[in-house]
């Protein structure tokens, strides 16, 4: 062989082994278009708990709808009357377009315990239930976390087989299971990520990724590109990087929107050079009154017109 057949080969090889998973974009290639790129269409959402309004769940609907949201979060599983809910989004129309496991900290899939593994499972299988019946798409899930006693590796390989496991529940539902960046010391670059998702190789799972989260140790636009279309939904938070130096690294996040390090222009861009099809904005801060829902409202319109 002469030395440009051998190039010619060796390139189409590191072509290839860059495709992670069947079917999958690699995340080298997530690389922005030239053309003049489109505006994409968010909508608005937020977390149910950061309603702080005493309110019966339709005024709730009613009040968050009458302040410009498209849509609201709910956890699962939960205490919530599902008749009273389906009753106050028919009503208001407003949209529920996921839920957020609330099990997956206390009973992460990385436990070495298969019983703590089991009891996130079964929330699980709640969780895409409720997530069905309330007329959703997704279920926001942590995948696991890192410690001294669960070892990067472990949690690596029990999560995936925990996952897998569900999978068949996410097709019969037809809800999603979406993986979300956190402060968990897991997953901790988007290429890393992307494999991660790529290697379960199901269309129904997916990124929920999380803007602010980031923050702290790198930079969204870049996890926005390399992660690509598997990114199903947005949560959206600020962070300062000098908060952080000054009064420790969770002071970070006491910041407003569009007051922290996040560069908003370029995070908008880069959804746009990814066509993001999600749709869906979700405010994850500290929530209020009337008042403070307001506001959150109004920044993230800001966040979106930019």
């Amino acid at each position: 062989m002469n030395r440009k057949e051998f190039i010619k080969k060796s390139t189409g090889a590191i072509a290839s082994a860059a495709i992670l998973g069947s079917g999958a974009i690699s995340p080298l290639s997530a690389s922005p278009k030239k053309e003049a790129l489109a505006k994409v269409s968010i909508k608005k959402s937020l977390k149910w708990g950061m309603v702080k309004e005493d309110l019966s769940i339709m005024d709730k609907f009613k009040m968050l709808k009458d302040l410009g949201y498209d849509g609201v979060e709910l956890d699962s599983p939960n205490d919530l009357d599902k008749k009273q809910v389906l009753a106050a989004r028919d009503k208001t129309g407003l949209v529920i377009p996921g839920v957020v496991n609330s099990v997956h900290w206390k009973s992460p899939l990385s436990h070495a315990d298969p019983k703590v593994r089991q009891a996130c499972a079964d929330s699980m299988k709640t969780a895409l239930q409720d997530c069905k019946d309330y007329g959703g798409t997704t279920v926001l899930l942590v995948a696991g976390v890192v410690n001294s006693e669960t070892s990067y590796d472990d949690a690596y390989r029990r999560s995936q087989d925990e996952i897998r496991k569900m999978i068949p529940w996410a097709h019969e539902t037809g809800v999603k299971i979406a993986i979300e960046n956190v402060w968990n010391n897991f997953l901790l670059s988007p290429i890393e990520a992307a494999r991660f998702i790529d290697e379960l190789n199901d269309p129904m799972v997916g990124w929920y990724f999380d803007i602010g989260n980031v923050v702290r140790y790198g930079w969204p636009e870049q996890w926005i590109k390399v992660l690509n279309r598997r990114i199903m939904k947005l949560d959206v938070k600020e962070y300062s990087r000098k908060k952080q130096s000054d009064e420790g690294i969770w002071k970070g996040f006491d910041v407003e929107l569009l007051e922290g390090d996040n560069n908003w222009p370029a995070v908008m861009r880069a959804l746009e050079s990814i066509d993001y099809k999600g749709g869906w904005m979700s405010a994850e801060v500290n929530g209020g009154d009337r008042k403070r829902l307001q506001q959150i409202s109004e920044l993230m319109d800001k966040i979106i017109a930019l």
